[in-house]
């Protein structure tokens, strides 16, 4: 321990108007903005540990990690020096200041620590000319739930000044305690640098049988594995986990070095952006792909040829499966949460298994709730966001392990699971199209003026003919939520219309993005009709996004031809 105090100063600075929390704790803003605008960070980071109640921060623990993008390591270190200034009494960090958000939730959970801060902006481009963010983690390993947000938010409005320990430097590769003795404080100040693997790693051990999974990948019969990590975070996770622990060859695994631009290429597990693990599935060597976003919580399943299953088709059949994972054959299932946009294809599985599901807002936060209460065991969102009341956090590798689990359980293959599913429960027919880097205001004004046309009556019960295809409203919202466990009330989370045959459309703006708008269109056709299973998603919902962009007039409003991604 250094015997010389390190100084605690407090520097003044002048409050930002546009730090609100955009869900969950978290602010997401051009990389190029927290590294020009003068203490942006420095600012967002006080607030945030000011709405810790100060009885509550004093020698408190929290945890921190990032994802490795551009600008993590030079936040973790006023991150440090802040969280050191306000009184935080431990900081556990992932080595090399790597830490994937489940392995956060997990380990704030595991320790009882008082919360967490992740630098991530999810599946954001990284690099100077990307995105950074900043989001905070509360006490149940969860986000930050609105009020939570909303007193960062007031906090950020008046801000004056901050304090920071500007000479505490830690050594962010060294595993093991480092301690600091600090101006003015009784105690030193300690951070402890740990394995970014090892926690998280015993808890995934607590919940799935290894065996089954080792000889899934390495047994007679075993299938081949190619699995993507983006150069995000999970690269390590990835090696260490399915390479080294259950057997996968090395070469399974690829894009496994953390890069603070991920390779040039938005570290978005989809379609668009998994070219290469898409070409590398079609050739039909492989018989399960995955991919992971930059913090580890999202994820994406493609089975041998490139067969692709959408992200709520893999949660209705991981809620069709649990029984193959000893976790919830010890637990039990208690029911389901989806977000609304998600498709309707967990609702069948509840339906048959006797359990509620509970359609929450787009947002994890929601999801914690309703665990924190006993309510529900499995949760998803459309945005291959999975997990299950293991943490607060959606689990991206939490989700391939059930995949897999499934496979080696069924001895059957990814498109065989998923078509069996369809002909017991039926095919939800599922797209999206985003609208992305819109001007914010035209996209508002599209969203005030479409909500203004449906819910007016005369848009109730109104037929749309399309080709040959007939749809009639049956009913149209902004929908609203009210939580089953305190009772707080979102409103304005999407817009709603639901046809007599139970098609959806659906139109919501996203809430991740700060300088530019997304705006997202969703389309859900259900298929009970297992010789009706095999056509292309686009072709069968062509007539509900005609809809769609008849009643938006968004191509005409915003000068494009068509969304940015289509998933």
């Amino acid at each position: 321990m250094d015997k010389t105090p390190i100084p605690v100063l407090t520097v003044q600075t002048a409050p930002y108007e546009d730090q609100r929390p955009t869900g969950g704790g978290g602010l997401r803003r051009p990389t190029a903005l927290f590294e020009s605008q003068r203490n942006y960070l420095p600012n967002f980071v006080q607030s945030l540990l000011s709405s810790v109640d100060l009885r509550d921060r004093q020698g408190c623990t929290m945890v921190v990690g990032s994802d490795g993008r551009y600008f993590s390591k030079t936040a973790i270190e006023i991150v440090v020096q802040m969280a050191a200034a306000n009184g935080i009494g431990r900081l556990v960090i992932g080595q090399n200041g790597i830490l994937s958000t489940p392995a956060v939730s997990c380990i704030i959970r595991k320790i009882k620590a008082a919360g967490g801060i992740i630098l991530t902006a999810s599946h954001s481009p990284g690099g100077p000319g990307g995105e950074f963010g900043v989001k905070f983690e509360v006490a149940n390993g969860g986000p930050a739930p609105d009020a939570v947000s909303d007193k960062i938010y007031q906090i950020s409005k008046t801000l004056e000044e901050y304090a920071i320990c500007p000479d505490l430097r830690v050594d962010l590769s060294r595993l093991g305690r480092q301690e600091f003795d600090l101006e003015n404080k009784f105690k030193p100040f300690r951070v402890e640098i740990v394995d970014s693997v090892d926690i998280y790693l015993n808890l995934l051990r607590s919940i799935f049988d290894f065996n089954a999974i080792r000889n899934l990948l390495t047994g007679p019969n075993q299938i081949k594995i190619r699995i993507d990590a983006m150069n995000g975070v999970m690269g390590p996770y990835v090696r260490r986990i399915l390479c080294d622990e259950l057997g996968a060859p090395a070469n399974s695994a690829i894009n496994c070095i953390p890069l603070e631009d991920f390779g040039g290429q938005p570290p978005d597990p989809n379609l668009t952006y998994t070219t290469a693990l898409l070409e590398a599935m079609r050739g039909g060597e492989y018989g399960f792909g995955a991919a992971f976003d930059a913090d580890g919580d999202r994820y994406m399943i493609l089975g041998q040829n490139g067969f692709f299953v959408n992200a709520s088709d893999s949660l209705a059949i991981i809620a069709a499966n649990l029984s193959c994972i000893p976790y919830f054959c010890q637990k039990g299932v208690r029911g389901f949460g989806r977000s609304m946009p998600t498709s309707t294809a967990l609702d069948k599985v509840a339906k048959v298994m006797k359990v509620p599901v509970y359609e929450t807002p787009t947002g994890w936060r929601y999801f914690s709730n309703l665990m924190d209460s006993g309510r529900c065991s499995l949760c998803g969102e459309e945005s291959f966001g999975t997990g299950s009341d293991h943490l607060r956090e959606k689990d991206g590798l939490w989700a391939v392990l059930v995949w897999l689990s499934i496979l080696a359980a069924r001895k059957q293959s990814v498109e065989e699971i998923v078509r069996d599913h369809w002909a017991k429960f039926g095919r939800h027919y599922y797209c999206r199209f985003d609208y992305e880097a819109l001007e914010p205001r035209t996209a508002y004004f599209i969203m005030r003026d479409l909500e203004a046309l449906i819910t007016d009556k005369s848009f109730s019960h109104q037929q749309f003919a399309v080709g040959n295809s007939i749809y009639s409203v049956e009913r149209t919202d902004s929908f609203e939520y009210i939580d089953p466990v305190d009772g707080t009330v979102t409103k304005r989370q999407g817009l709603r219309i639901i046809f007599s045959d139970a098609s959806r459309l659906i139109f919501r703006m996203s809430a991740s993005s700060h300088v530019r708008a997304t705006l997202r269109i969703y389309a859900e056709s259900y298929e009970k009709d297992p010789s009706q299973h095999n056509k292309e998603p686009q072709a069968v919902l062509s007539p509900l996004i005609a809809i769609a962009l008849k009643i938006s007039q968004i191509h005409e409003r915003t000068g494009r031809k068509g969304p940015t991604v289509i998933t």
